[in-house]
């Protein structure tokens, strides 16, 4: 609990990192880094759409 002040902050930051975590988290060494990079701008996409942020 570093840097937490309660268990409860502890677990309203968890309940939120984690899906946003696995969503950029790719298993690496199975992938090519074309797979990579189209991986990674379909993750940016999708959280762009929830993060409710307009195209640069």
């Amino acid at each position: 609990m570093k840097r937490f002040k309660s268990a409860r902050q502890l677990q309203r930051f968890v309940s939120v990192h984690d899906p946003i975590a696995n969503l950029f988290h790719f298993p690496r060494n199975t992938l090519s880094s074309a797979q990579h990079r189209d991986l990674r701008n379909a993750a940016m996409q999708i959280w762009n759409k929830i993060a409710c942020v307009a195209a640069a």
